[in-house]
């Protein structure tokens, strides 16, 4: 596949409104040359030689895992590492100079000349500050430097990054801190290589800044709770329980032509004009079909990089809508996932460029075919236990696991405004609910045998699981299979799907630091609960473990059993149902960030060290400036775009068409002018969509940040979708050469 554009300088279109050079059609539009630089690309194959040098030889070949660490440091210190790293024990400071001297010259043997903190601000991105190992000498040489400390600790800007307050210019001092538990890696660039250290990003008040820090919180909190739970059944060998996540990333790819003709992607991320194509998605032929080969190589390539990098890619295809893709990794520790998770992205879109293409990942890039979501897979395990959200073949009888599963369901069922906040964002909102996603009221899949099994407990004991089964297709050749005690449900929030919960309501360009955070912590609280009945009927009668643990549980599905709903999520009937259980329906961001501080929340947060009453006010405060900046960014390009592309293209066939009339009339013909009305109309309403869009944004008479978001959803976004309307029916009607934007149909099909 071809690493750079076809003639590149000839035919990257520029910015601007159609240029003709006739003033009337026929001329060159931006489009236009985007189109035919995609059509005539020449394809230069770039082979990777996977037989010479088999797949498993470069997984984790840029990391320093156990195994590099087992064979570089000292017997004690790889020990010590180990036991902060398994078994969440404090990390021993004396072992870092150790650690930070076989670290550089791991490194420093894979070509680095620089290493980099890296760390996760409430941006939601990815964040690197990259120092030299060399330090100069007095006689003009340079020794290359790498202590104990520099490991450990950076010190960024504090005051650059969005904190609520926690950080102002004239109070700027932050810290990175060197996170162990994730392990460092090796960044390439085709002139040299970056050691990579995964870092949590503080304050001097040591409040966190980032999105790491509450993660690993979060994570100790579970395992705290957990262990007791643990040891009322008699497992006290202290293994520690981890969260584990496995997130699905789902993306678009465009011929980056295209993208550079379209203002709206460059900036935003998604179009903000596009009429739907005559075919979109409505043939379901893109869903697992074959991988363009251009679009293979793509991938190819980018996993070869995250293989590189130990992160455990599994599965790619082909999305629903056209021009969307998947790639999912398997399960490992929910901190390292998410470290992960910003690799990929990061490694997704720079793969792309070499190809040609753009990689997008915002939730809904182009109206009226699917977005793309981040499904997180999450569960919890130790090295002892394993999976502790396993039912085995007999859930009924696995009292352990029905204990871990109903404290999900009890935390969903109290904290679900908390899931929808964590979820919230500007491009999210444009998904959910949209007949392709999880609705925004969360509820809980639990599969025809948990449910089945929970009814029997609410009713006084649960006696037998429903069978899996084997499925008979009825073709001799054919063998038979085992079938699932249960159907998969696409359209909940929060499905149970086998060992794990599948959050599905998380967005494909989200941080799943987030929604960790939240997870974690909820079933932590109930964990807690669930581990103080348990041990205050245990302290009464300590033989009545089961009647203790059929009392708990028959107490929970009693009380939470309305976040259970296994039908259609994406049915009126479901939101008129969901009202009657008096589930919430947080629809916009707006709505439901205010969740995140309500006073169960922020109780809950303090309570296991998660997050202080001002670390989660200064996230609603940020995600609240974010929601209004993003908005406000989307609303100026969509009146810029108007303006000056959109407008004048108008015009110029409002002119042809009236020069066409009124040249026929000279010569005696009467003429049809509906086409000129209707074009006279929709000229008349995008002026008038303009000006209301405009006098939306310039409206500053919200105060606070909560009036500001419900301007933002309430008076601006309206504004903009009324003229993107008006837009969308232009482009249906003005002559193809004049149109100055790349099409949907244009975009999502030609590749």
């Amino acid at each position: 596949m071809s690493t750079a554009f076809a003639n590149r300088s000839e035919t990257t279109p520029s910015f601007g409104g159609a240029a003709s050079s006739s003033g009337q059609s026929g001329g060159t539009t931006p489009r236009r040359i985007a189109v035919s630089a995609v059509t005539n690309r020449i394809s230069n194959p770039q082979t990777i030689n996977f037989v010479d040098v088999p797949a498993q030889e470069y997984y984790s070949s840029n990391v320093f895992t156990k195994t590099v660490m087992k064979d570089r440091l000292p017997k004690s210190v790889f020990k010590s590492l180990m036991r902060t790293i398994d078994a969440g024990e404090k990390l021993d400071p004396g072992i870092a100079d150790v650690v930070a001297s076989a670290i550089k010259d791991w490194a420093m043997e894979k070509g680095a000349t620089h290493y980099a903190h890296i760390f996760y601000p409430l941006t939601g991105m990815t964040a690197e500050k990259h120092d030299s190992f060399l330090s100069p000498t007095s006689d003009g040489g340079t020794l290359s430097e790498f202590s104990g400390k520099q490991l450990i600790q950076g010190e960024p800007d504090g005051s650059s990054f969005p904190s609520g307050g926690i950080r102002v210019t004239s109070q700027a001092r932050g810290y990175t801190i060197w996170d162990v538990t994730s392990p460092a890696y090796i960044l390439e660039n085709p002139n040299g290589t970056t050691l990579c250290i995964p870092t949590a990003f503080v304050s001097w008040t040591g409040e966190a800044l980032d999105k790491k820090t509450p993660v690993l919180r979060s994570m100790q909190a579970l395992n705290k709770q957990a262990q007791r739970v643990l040891k009322v059944f008699g497992h006290e060998d202290g293994a520690f329980v981890a969260s584990t996540a496995g997130p699905e990333q789902e993306y678009f790819l465009v011929d980056r032509n295209f993208y550079y003709a379209r203002p709206d992607l460059l900036n935003a991320g998604r179009t903000l004009f596009g009429a739907k194509p005559p075919k979109g998605q409505q043939f379901d032929d893109h869903y697992f079909g074959a991988i363009p080969e251009r679009v293979l190589a793509f991938m190819c390539e980018a996993e070869r990089e995250l293989f590189k990098l130990g992160i455990p890619v599994k599965t790619r295809h082909n999305e629903v809508a056209p021009g969307q893709f998947e790639v999912a990794p398997v399960f490992e520790s929910a901190n390292v996932a998410a470290d992960h998770q910003q690799q990929m992205m990061l490694t997704l879109k720079k793969t792309a460029e070499k190809y040609g293409m753009a990689c997008l990942l915002h939730e809904k890039p182009f109206a009226g075919v699917n977005g793309s979501g981040k499904h997180v897979n999450w569960s919890l395990g130790s090295s002892s236990q394993g999976n502790m959200l396993d039912p085995g073949a007999t859930p009924h009888d696995n009292a352990q696991f029905l204990v871990f599963c109903a404290a999900v369901i009890r935390a969903v069922y109290k904290h679900q405004g908390l899931l929808r906040a964590v979820v919230a964002s500007a491009g999210n909102d444009h998904r959910l609910g949209a007949n392709e996603a999880p609705p925004a009221i969360i509820s809980i899949f639990l599969g025809d045998q948990l449910t089945d099994v929970f009814e029997q407990i609410k009713n006084g004991g649960a006696s037998s699981s429903l069978p899996s089964g084997t499925l008979e297709v009825g073709v001799d050749v054919l063998p038979p299979l085992p079938k699932d005690a249960g159907d998969r449900n696409r359209t909940s929030p929060f499905a149970f799907t086998g060992n794990r919960f599948e959050f599905r309501a998380v967005g494909a360009n989200q941080s799943i630091s987030g929604p960790l955070v939240a997870m974690n912590t909820i079933i932590a609280e109930s964990v807690d609960f669930c581990a103080t009945k348990l041990e205050e009927a245990l302290a009464k009668d300590p033989e009545g473990l089961n009647a203790a643990v059929q009392s708990l549980l028959c107490e929970i599905i009693t009380e939470c059993s309305p976040i259970i709903f296994n039908g259609d999520g994406y049915s009126e009937e479901w939101h008129k149902e969901a009202e009657k259980r008096g589930l919430l329906n947080l629809k916009t961001t707006a709505d439901a960030l205010p969740l995140l501080v309500s006073q169960s929340a922020a109780e809950m947060f303090s309570k296991y060290g998660v997050l202080s009453e001002r670390e989660l006010h200064s996230r609603l405060e940020t995600y609240q400036e974010q929601y209004c900046m993003t908005v406000g960014v989307e609303a100026n390009l969509a009146l810029n775009i108007a303006r000056t592309m959109i407008f004048p293209a108008a015009i110029r066939y409002q002119n042809e068409l009236a020069s066409t009339c009124a040249n026929l009339k000279a010569v005696g013909y009467e003429f049809d002018t509906d086409t000129l009305d209707c074009m006279t109309s929709l000229v008349k309403s995008l002026q008038d969509g303009i000006a209301t869009l405009e006098h939306a944004i310039a409206d500053d008479s919200a105060g606070t940040p909560d009036e500001q978001c419900r301007h933002c959803c309430d008076v601006i976004l309206p504004s903009m979708l009324t003229l993107r309307q008006t837009v969308d029916k232009l482009e249906e009607i003005i002559a193809d050469d004049i149109w100055p934007l790349p099409t949907y149909q244009e975009m999502l099909f030609i590749k």
